[in-house]
């Protein structure tokens, strides 16, 4: 009983936060896959034209999806959350035309990213590359739009519980053990709310066990975070936002009105010394 109690109150661990404006370095990307920054945020990371061309394009998608993993919204392409690795990368095969079209003949910001990231890691003899199994690959990133009320968009969690329990037949699940980046992009912005809030609080497996959140990280209760400092990050179309995703982490209702927020959302890590991965 004393030891479930201990675990109640949560550590604090201070983020390494860097923020800058239309430059993106892939060098500082490195640093939060090894742990060195917890999170960057790169203004102005792509134009205006792209980001409107990207949510017309998922407006009109014929891949849009309702989500159905309790967060009110819609979505296209494909989340490991909760899937066997068959399931997932079953759907990430169906999804990839609709993914690739949100793109049309644009020049990916995602996809750009991606490559930069992996000639940075080639010259330090490390492979980037996209999840995989029999069953496909995963896509580059899938795409996100919040709807609904309240004070979160997106409740407060953590990414690596997820992957943690994501099962052997996963080979993402190795990644856990380092830093499960999560990596955002953000063609649409809602006029007010709809941030970024990060929390100085990393959970150990007895935290995520005291919150019933062991398996999925979601959701962490309000009473649990009361008195752990957070940081919110100010989103506007054409940003990039990059967090260490051991961190709780959330986002903050929304106006009902204006503009969707609409985010491409990838994941990748270290699952090896020579190999990072990257799915969805």
């Amino acid at each position: 009983m004393g030891t479930n109690q201990a675990s109640q109150a949560p550590a604090i661990s201070p983020p390494t936060i860097r923020e800058r404006t239309g430059l993106i370095s892939t060098a500082e990307i490195v640093s939060v896959l090894k742990g060195e920054i917890t999170a960057l945020h790169f203004k102005q990371a792509f134009s205006t034209e792209i980001a409107e061309e990207i949510t017309a394009n998922f407006v009109d998608s014929p891949g849009l999806r309702e989500r159905k993993d309790g967060v009110p919204g819609e979505y296209v392409g494909a989340s490991h959350y909760r899937k066997d690795a068959a399931t997932y990368f079953a759907e990430s095969e169906t999804a990839r035309p609709y993914v690739d079209a949100l793109f049309g003949n644009l020049v990916d910001p995602v996809r750009a990213l991606f490559d930069a990231l992996k000639r940075e890691l080639h010259d330090q003899g490390i492979e980037l590359r996209l999840a995989h199994s029999k069953q496909g690959q995963a896509n580059v990133c899938r795409a996100l739009s919040w709807s609904g009320t309240g004070t979160f968009s997106l409740d407060p969690h953590d990414d690596v519980a997820q992957v943690l329990c994501a099962g052997n037949d996963y080979e993402l699940s190795a990644v856990a053990h380092n830093t499960v980046a999560a990596l955002n992009f953000y063609p649409s912005m809602a006029e007010e709310g709809g941030n970024l809030r990060l929390w100085s609080h990393k959970p150990t497996v007895a935290d995520r066990k005291s919150q019933g959140v062991e398996t999925t990280g979601y959701p962490y209760s309000a009473a649990y975070l009361e008195d752990v400092p957070y940081r919110e990050f100010q989103l506007r179309a054409g940003d990039i936002a990059l967090i260490d995703g051991g961190f709780v982490h959330g986002v903050t209702g929304q106006s009902g009105n204006g503009k969707r927020r609409l985010v491409l959302n990838s994941f990748f890590g270290f699952a090896g010394p020579d190999l990072v991965l990257w799915w969805t």
